[in-house]
């Protein structure tokens, strides 16, 4: 696959358009990979996180088969503060 040059999250589809070095664009439905991966509020919240904050990190999870491993590590970047 080519290089992923950037993505850019789309609230009005939730999808998230990535574009590669060839030209090459694909979508990833956002919900389909909460519905997968998204089992406890904290991994929700660490999706939605990551959306908003670092689509080219969830496309590039995503895409690498890592978004699993990557929520099983318990980040709390979505985590509201008291």
């Amino acid at each position: 696959m080519n290089k992923l040059l950037s993505c850019r999250y789309n609230m009005d589809t939730n999808r998230v358009e990535a574009r590669f070095e060839g030209g090459t664009t694909i979508t990833i439905d956002c919900i389909a990979v909460e519905d997968e991966y998204g089992s406890t509020p904290a991994q929700r919240a660490e999706l939605g996180w990551l959306l908003y904050n670092k689509p080219l990190v969830y496309a590039q999870l995503v895409l690498g088969g890592e978004i699993e491993r990557y929520l099983s590590l318990g980040c709390d970047h979505g985590r509201m503060e008291d």
